[in-house]
């Protein structure tokens, strides 16, 4: 008789406990995507999206091959193998739009949380709503300085932004102007100290175009021309004449891809040779910009992830050559963030041990993700919980590259700056047209 109530207790001790192990690891794990995936910027929509979609791959499956924590197992183990599925809204670059669709995600789709948005001014609209629900966003890819200084509690954001990116370019002009750049001697400060930008005027590129200010009067270079123009326009010759009547040594750009392939195309038609041209990532980092040909080599783009830095990390090198199947072509610096947001998502999930948005807001806040996991070259990812800028990754990096024509004719990018890490002499000065 004894023997039956041991086993008539573990029955019904057995029965009250697979309710609870039920509820605390669920099948699958629901996050939002927000990003623009028709519209001007569809291009990196889809660069975005592949490379959330093959971090999600590596973090479902088991992938013993790659050297990365979340390869290791089929799901987040700390939640059962619990997979990863993503639900991707297209915010065609519209911030009200981005609002709905997170508000939308949030109450109908119940998502755990949020990855996007990609366009600066999305992410602001988005992050609210997040920070109203009390929902997690994760932000891998915008970089307007301001969304990290709004004190929020339920936004954290990896990329590193625009101030630091472009403190980056102002090293690298001040470095060419001593020597420090591979394969070029000391430039004369006199011919790349004018400088002409433009950047597009929505939250993104208006932040840059303060940022460019702010350090060229630091480092004590003459921005002779600081314009702001409509995203999207169908014509910026009259921009463009502009910044060429003031006879920069360097022309600045900040724009999204359907501009910058205008800027390019009406920089050709007028012949412009300055002898620097660099752009703030978005636009000048995309498959279509690359299609330009020989009309870009020459100039230079910063980014958080160049082709070459497969030289310098293994683990890149393996989860580029997957993207390559996947895509035809190289992870850029779009793809590349949108993968390391996800991958933080993946992490934090594993930390938090819980969907719970308090479990996940803790261990955003106390996650340590060293640099060796990583397929950018950064440091790692750890938030900032404290100062005037919460929820920043302190551990990021940027790089500028060069467009360049390889050994088999193709255009590449080529790593100038930091200095030490360059991995080709830079073309200086810029060829022209």
């Amino acid at each position: 008789m004894r023997k039956i109530a041991l086993i008539a207790a573990a029955a019904l001790l057995a029965a009250m406990l697979v309710p609870a192990m039920a509820w605390s690891a669920p099948k699958e794990i629901k996050i939002g995507v927000i990003y623009p995936l028709t519209g001007g910027a569809a291009a990196a929509g889809r660069e975005l999206r592949a490379g959330a979609e093959l971090a999600a791959q590596i973090a479902n499956q088991s992938m013993p091959n790659i050297n990365m924590d979340m390869a290791k197992t089929a799901g987040v183990k700390s939640l059962g193998g619990a997979k990863i599925t993503l639900i991707f809204k297209d915010h065609q670059g519209n911030p009200q739009l981005g609002a709905d669709l997170a508000k939308k995600l949030i109450l109908d789709d119940k998502v755990v949380g949020i990855l996007g948005c990609y366009h600066s001014s999305v992410t602001k609209t988005v992050s609210a709503v997040c920070e109203r629900y009390g929902v997690p966003m994760i932000n891998g890819s915008s970089t307007s300085p301001g969304l990290t200084k709004r004190g929020f509690k339920w936004f954290w954001r990896t990329t590193p932004h625009d101030k630091w990116f472009t403190k980056d370019l102002f090293e690298f002009l001040v470095g060419l102007s001593k020597g420090k750049v591979k394969g070029v001697k000391a430039v004369p400060r006199a011919d790349i100290n004018t400088l002409a930008s433009a950047c597009e005027k929505t939250e993104w590129g208006s932040n840059v175009a303060i940022e460019i200010e702010n350090f060229a009067k630091e480092y004590k270079f003459n921005l002779a021309s600081n314009i702001l123009y409509a995203a999207k326009s169908p014509d910026l010759s009259s921009e463009v004449q502009s910044m060429i009547a003031v006879k920069p040594g360097a022309m600045l750009f900040a724009s999204y891809t359907s501009d910058a392939l205008l800027m390019i195309k009406t920089l050709k038609s007028m012949k412009a040779k300055p002898k620097v041209v660099w752009g703030q990532d978005a636009g000048f980092d995309k498959p279509e910009f690359v299609a330009l040909g020989d009309d870009i080599v020459g100039i230079l783009t910063r980014s958080v992830f160049l082709p070459s830095v497969v030289k310098m990390k293994p683990l890149s090198g393996q989860v580029n050559a997957m993207y390559v199947k996947m895509m035809g072509h190289d992870l850029g610096g779009a793809s590349a963030r949108s993968f390391t947001g996800l991958q933080t998502w993946v992490y934090v999930l594993e930390k938090a041990g819980s969907t719970e948005p308090k479990a996940i807001q803790a261990a955003c806040n106390t996650i340590s993700i060293p640099g060796d996991q990583l397929v950018v070259p950064w440091v790692g990812i750890k938030f900032s919980t404290k100062g005037d800028e919460i929820g920043q990754n302190v551990l990021g990096g940027g790089l500028i590259g060069q467009y360049q024509k390889q050994k088999d004719g193709k255009i590449g990018l080529e790593v100038v700056y930091p200095f030490d890490i360059a991995t080709a002499p830079m073309v200086y000065p810029f060829p022209g047209y």
